[in-house]
């Protein structure tokens, strides 16, 4: 990894990292410098400790200690990035021994997350998953972490009693802020169920896109149904499920929905914290998978999209693979049948369209009725849930010609049309 030079005015960062064979250090370091500049640092160099270190109580050893301190003198950085979680004790002795402020992954995604959080939901979601990630490391870290959201005084905190010390009012305050959040986005979960229901009684296949943050789902989603998703080239651009209505070629009516972007070892905190977000995926009926076809990573952010999915209970759900802006350089050497779409100039959309009424053709069937007049109220079921194609108005009738869901072909049996 190279240094950068991008913002002479953004905090300057020094990575620091593992080698333990459980995954590519390099690979994860140039990941975490891509979470640093989205929220807004700039990494000038790594430190990786190439092998385990003796229990010092910071991670690294002496040696890689002395590296880190200096690195982090000569590049001028006032702060420390780890590639990993780190316990309240850790953060603080390596912050002390580097004499800059150290966070953790887990928290800077934290950060990245309720930077870019808009609805009251997703706020909701970003706060308690902070607050769970705040309470076990309230003893390591003390003042640091209590500086924010601490006990007592206003915004309904605890009251500290007689004899009460600072890390126990400060330990109950999150805990009662956690048992908050939790009620109140149970609420909105409720809700979001209600949401789900209401789009399943509609009878409306629900296609889901899923991918790593920043592959394109976004623009994607805009490129097919219109502008109205809210788009940009950073990381974790969209926290909350966008819906939209599209029709497909069939003239099938679906629902499109955008999700929350992935990325590898997403803190368990944030899976659970915004689970209800997540299972949006888990009531589709056909899932499509976003890649960057530019992105020379993109079959290792597959992989962290299939773990996520699986770990939701998706295995069974059909799904699609599309590889998006392949109009960026780097897009090279895919398969023919490889679905390759860029939602920039609009090539391979109307492919993705053909492949997904194909993936769905299993729940419709052709279906040609005469329905009588007094029997009218037939067409709804088609004409919500399916496609009509022809429509007649005959002295004995209404034909019609269209696509009906095979759990409504009973409704036509008796008026079946050559």
């Amino acid at each position: 990894m190279t240094e950068q030079q991008t913002n002479v005015h953004a905090p300057r960062a020094l990575l620091l990292g593992l080698d333990l064979g459980e995954f590519d250090p390099d690979r994860s370091l140039d990941e975490l410098a891509a979470l640093a500049r989205a929220r807004g640092m700039e990494p000038v160099g790594y430190v990786l400790q190439r092998r385990a270190a003796p229990e010092t109580g910071t991670v690294l050893g002496e040696g890689k200690l002395a590296e880190a301190r200096l690195t982090c003198h000569n590049l001028e950085a006032g702060l420390a990035i780890f590639d990993g979680e780190l316990t309240g004790s850790q953060l603080r002795n390596l912050s002390e021994a580097l004499e800059v402020e150290v966070i953790d992954r887990t928290m800077l995604i934290l950060e990245i997350f309720q930077s870019r959080a808009v609805t009251s939901e997703g706020k909701l979601q970003t706060e308690l998953a902070m607050q769970r990630y705040r309470l076990p490391r309230l003893a390591g870290l003390g003042e640091a972490l209590s500086r924010q959201g601490g006990g007592g005084g206003g915004g309904g905190g605890a009251r500290r009693g007689a004899g009460e010390s600072r890390l126990e009012l400060d330990r109950r305050y999150v805990r009662e802020r956690i048992e908050s959040l939790e009620r109140r986005l149970k609420e909105l979960e409720k809700r979001r169920g209600e949401n789900r229901r209401a789009r399943r009684k509609s009878g409306l296949p629900v296609i889901s896109l899923v991918g790593y943050t920043n592959v394109g789902k976004s623009s994607l989603m805009n490129a097919l149904c219109g502008a109205g998703v809210p788009e940009a080239d950073m990381l974790f651009a969209t926290l909350d499920p966008t819906a939209r209505r599209l029709s497909l070629p069939s003239g099938l009516p679906v629902i499109l929905v955008d999700t929350v972007g992935f990325v590898s070892r997403l803190p368990h905190k944030l899976v659970e914290a915004f689970k209800s977000t997540l299972e949006e995926a888990a009531y589709s009926d056909l899932i499509v998978k976003v890649a960057d076809a530019s992105d020379e990573e993109r079959e290792a952010q597959l992989a962290v999209t299939d773990e996520v999915l699986a770990s939701l209970g998706c295995a069974e759900i059909p799904q699609l693979t599309v590889y998006n802006k392949c109009d960026r350089a780097g897009a090279l050497g895919f398969a023919p049948e490889i679905l390759l779409t860029s939602a920039k100039t609009g090539r391979g959309l109307p492919a993705l369209l053909a492949a997904m009424d194909k993936a769905l053709a299993a729940r419709m069937r052709p279906v040609k009725a005469l329905l009588p007049y007094d029997q009218l109220g037939l067409a709804e079921p088609m004409r919500q849930a399916g496609s009509i194609q022809k429509e007649e108005y005959r002295p004995d009738g209404v034909y019609l010609e269209g696509l009906a869901r095979i759990e409504d072909l009973h409704l036509y049996q008796p008026y079946l049309a050559e």
